[in-house]
């Protein structure tokens, strides 16, 4: 199950939730397919003012950080790096979609790889 968590100024996200969720979600699928749709989670994470901050000092602007959690098997995959390059493109494309082009260089998307068998579902350990 891929997991994005975006994190981002709620000032800069305030009503602007479900665009972002379209987007996001349709970026995941152009690169899985139209199965993974159901099980794409995604997580916005509004910022209070004052609570992000670069070099010590707190952000007055700032472009959206996302968090992808992906099976680490993805990365061993000898189409890895494209599937990896096509979601960075996909995801800061539907970021861009939203809080416009002046984000785009900004746009941080960190992959986070869970090895199999290190995940739960219902209190259960799954198998892959």
């Amino acid at each position: 199950m891929p997991h994005l968590t975006v994190h981002v100024l709620e000032r800069d996200l305030a009503g602007r939730e479900a665009g972002l969720i379209d987007g996001l979600t349709d970026a995941v699928v152009a690169v899985y397919g139209e199965w993974a749709r159901e099980i794409v989670d995604i997580r916005l994470i509004g910022i209070p003012a004052g609570r992000w901050a670069v070099g010590g000092v707190p952000v007055a602007k700032s472009a959206p950080s996302v968090t992808f959690g992906i099976k680490e098997a993805a990365f061993e995959r000898a189409d890895g790096s494209e599937i990896l390059s096509r979601l960075i493109s996909g995801v800061t494309d539907a970021i861009v979609s939203v809080f416009g082009e002046g984000v785009r260089s900004g746009v941080t998307v960190e992959f986070v790889g869970t090895p199999a068998g290190r995940t739960g579902i219902g209190g259960v350990l799954t198998a892959h």
